[in-house]
């Protein structure tokens, strides 16, 4: 029997960089019967807090009749004002939802892990610091609703769907950890991965894994000794994910595809569209509430302010051509 596909261990054991054991698991989870079955999904990850983003999935919910929703992870981040907060998740709960490290960490007591991020070594000690930073200062606010941390705590961390035909294995990180980098746009590409990914897909027996935790998208089709797989990470549904835009991204699964003006660039793979969605939010009304709680000077304006103004370095263009 072949070992079953894990994560790369981390580069190091440091808040912010550690990979906790209790965010392991096994490929072989997905190999169960589905947490829900579905003619259209819709997986959203990385909300960041942004309410206008959760405004604009609404928006969009509503011109697709019948969709199912599962938030998979960090859907909070900047919303360290309580009402905000509160507001946030009794909305996000109100669909399907996994937990991410950001909703991992905020609920419990120990700050071993940081922000729970598992950052490899190329990003900087400087970005891991205001991360650190970030989740503390979310975790004050998180303290004053004790209801609502339990509720996260016992939040999974993986679900399993069916879309039509389709078995969707959703994750947070990766195929084994919730914050696993596997599923990143630049490792996806890596020769030395492909059989961590071919063993992923194999244990699994899922034909699509949508995923987040990475903030920057990837859509890559895997064949693999069982077959075709398709791995759909939407980077972030809160923040701008290319170069010179301000929309967010979900990832929409369905048997009949999207109207085309809404979509970016899409696979068809074991007979549904997966396709990748802009969610276009209210930027100004999502700026002044971003600067409104991280004023200049603040951790979060320093790791995000620039992004969520002129979007990461990071090409639509190049994205579409590789999905």
């Amino acid at each position: 029997m072949n070992a079953p596909a894990t994560s790369a261990p981390c580069p190091e054991s440091r808040p912010g960089r550690t990979c906790p054991v209790s965010y392991r698991y096994s490929p072989r989870v997905f190999d169960r019967a589905p947490d829900l079955i579905a003619e259209t999904l819709y997986v959203v990850g990385g909300l960041y807090g942004n309410l206008e983003a959760l405004d604009a999935l609404e928006t969009l919910l509503a011109g697709d009749p019948g969709a199912r929703v599962v938030f998979n992870g960090d859907f909070h981040w900047f919303d360290v004002e309580p009402s905000d907060f509160e507001r946030l998740n009794a909305r996000v709960l109100a669909h399907g939802a996994i937990r991410g490290n950001v909703e991992t960490e905020i609920a419990a007591d120990a700050a071993d892990a940081g922000c729970g991020c598992a950052y490899p070594s190329e990003v900087s000690d400087e970005e891991v610091a205001l991360s650190n930073a970030i989740i503390e200062r979310l975790r004050q606010t998180a303290r004053m609703l004790p209801a609502v941390r339990a509720g996260l705590a016992s939040l999974p961390m993986h679900m399993t769907a069916r879309v039509g035909k389709a078995r969707v294995g959703i994750v947070h990180g990766d195929a084994a950890s919730l914050a696993g980098w596997g599923f990143a746009a630049d490792r996806l590409g890596e020769p030395a991965r492909r059989r961590w990914i071919d063993a992923a897909f194999r244990d699994a027996r899922v034909d699509i894994f949508a995923s987040t935790h990475t903030c920057l998208p990837a859509m890559r089709r895997i064949e693999h000794g069982a077959g075709s797989g398709l791995v759909a990470n939407n980077g972030a549904a809160g923040m701008p994910n290319f170069a010179g835009t301000r929309f967010g991204l979900v990832t929409r699964i369905g048997t009949r595809p999207l109207e085309a003006r809404a979509r970016l660039y899409g696979a068809h793979i074991g007979g549904v569209f997966v396709e990748a969605v802009r969610l276009d939010y209210d930027h100004a009304r999502w700026l002044a509430r971003f600067e409104r709680d991280w004023p200049a000077g603040s951790a979060a304006y320093r790791a995000y302010h620039r992004r969520i103004v002129e979007g990461p370095r990071f090409a639509l263009a190049a994205e579409a051509r590789a999905a």
